[in-house]
């Protein structure tokens, strides 16, 4: 006979006050962190927009940033993985130094015109402030764990304005197929928290509309699961590219600092050689007109191209909001051909690459409702497990552990 331990209303009642009191500071300065990141970033990109020639300083940006992270970087040059890995082992630290770092580094990546993201940036300032909060508690191994996760969770939830898929990313990214609830009301406390800071500190998050959408069909159900395979397989694309470049560009050139610089030059031939600036940057107006219109099937192609790129030779930046872009471009391209409605599959194909890419399908799926609403629930919940079975066993993030291989506890 299995004896199941209780636990006493007082135990609860200390746990609640114990993690609103650590999780909410977490949020609060997570989402001050981002509200500023966020407003700086508007900034830079409205700099960008109005100075094109800001582009050709895109290597000495590189250059700059590498710098600084070979000279005082250390261990923050891991990212987003650094948290990951800790929040596994436990056996190292999460440098304060990381959020000026990654936060100056994004900045001058869009200021210049690199094509990356934005989460990256708001879940290392959200893991090294938690850090930073949780050393005069003298945490316990695993509450030292949770508090990371709280890290990661307001970071996300802040930056884009999804706190409950705040909360299950910090708790999904970790390890693929697997979630530890023991951090699920710290995670909640602290996303929701960063949430409501950025909004107080007065940032709006842009969303998009999803249109009516169609009752459940079969062929339109078909249609969905066909797409929902191609955006898996954008997604493992995707993976496989950045993983290759950055590779590649190591192995070819050893100095961070040139290999960055090389990178501007290469993304600045890529500008003049396709005649374009769109895939630059976050890429929001690419977004704006997958929803809006049907696209071609190369702006997908062409944004992973520019990501990779960016990324794999060491500029600074998340890969979230790019995916958004390869995601929503290749729905809208694909509902040309498949007689879907634009807005849903550009919809489904936003938080599907993601979910594949990522290997985070429940946060992808809250994600989806808290943005587009819960019309289409079922087709976003579908494209989010197709994408991610047909991704492969890889992420974008390296330090993930495959299924079964890690608790957190």
């Amino acid at each position: 006979m299995i004896k199941k331990r209780l636990v006493s209303p007082l135990s609860l009642l200390f746990f609640l006050l114990k993690w609103l009191l650590i999780g909410g500071t977490v949020g609060l300065l997570s989402g001050t962190a981002s509200a500023l990141f966020l407003t700086a970033l508007d900034w830079v990109t409205e700099t960008r927009l109005q100075n094109p020639w800001l582009l050709w300083l895109l290597p000495i940006g590189g250059a700059l940033v590498s710098y600084l992270y070979l000279k005082y970087g250390k261990e923050a040059g891991k990212g987003n993985n650094l948290i990951i890995e800790q929040i596994h082992s436990g056996d190292g630290a999460v440098p304060l130094r990381m959020a000026p770092l990654v936060l100056f580094g994004t900045l001058v990546t869009h200021l210049f015109g690199g094509s990356a993201g934005r989460e990256g940036t708001a879940v290392q300032m959200g893991g090294s402030l938690a850090e930073w909060v949780g050393k005069p508690f003298k945490l316990k191994p695993l509450d030292r764990k949770i508090i990371l996760m709280c890290g990661i969770s307001s970071g996300f939830g802040a930056v884009f304005g999804t706190p409950l898929a705040g909360t299950l990313f910090g708790l999904e990214v970790l390890a693929i197929g697997l979630i530890s609830y023991e951090a699920l009301l710290p995670c909640f406390i602290a996303s929701f928290v960063g949430h409501l800071v950025t909004t107080a500190w007065g940032i709006k998050h842009i969303h998009y509309a999803i249109g009516n959408v169609p009752p459940l069909q079969l062929l339109l159900t078909i249609k969905v699961i066909g797409a929902s395979v191609l955006f898996g397989l954008a997604a493992l694309l995707f993976i496989q590219l950045t993983r290759s470049l950055k590779r590649l560009f190591s192995k070819w050139i050893a100095n961070p600092i040139v290999k960055s610089a090389v990178g501007g030059i290469l993304i600045i031939a890529l500008v003049y050689a396709l005649g374009t600036r769109d895939y630059l940057g976050l890429g929001i107006p690419l977004i704006q007109q997958s929803f809006q219109e049907t696209v071609s099937p190369a702006v997908f192609l062409l944004k992973t191209a520019f990501t990779a790129l960016t990324l794999g030779t060491g500029f600074q930046g998340g890969e979230v909001t790019p995916l958004f872009v390869i995601g929503s471009t290749l729905g809208s391209a694909l509902a040309g051909l498949l007689a879907v409605p634009v807005p849903l599959l550009a919809a489904i194909g936003f938080v599907s690459v993601f979910s594949g890419a990522a290997k985070t399908p429940i946060a992808c799926f809250i994600m989806g409702i808290e943005i587009f609403g819960s019309e289409g629930a079922i087709y976003l919940f579908m494209g989010c497990m197709i994408a991610f079975l047909c991704s492969g066993k890889l992420g974008i993030y390296e330090s993930q552990k495959p299924i079964g291989e890690s608790k957190v506890n």
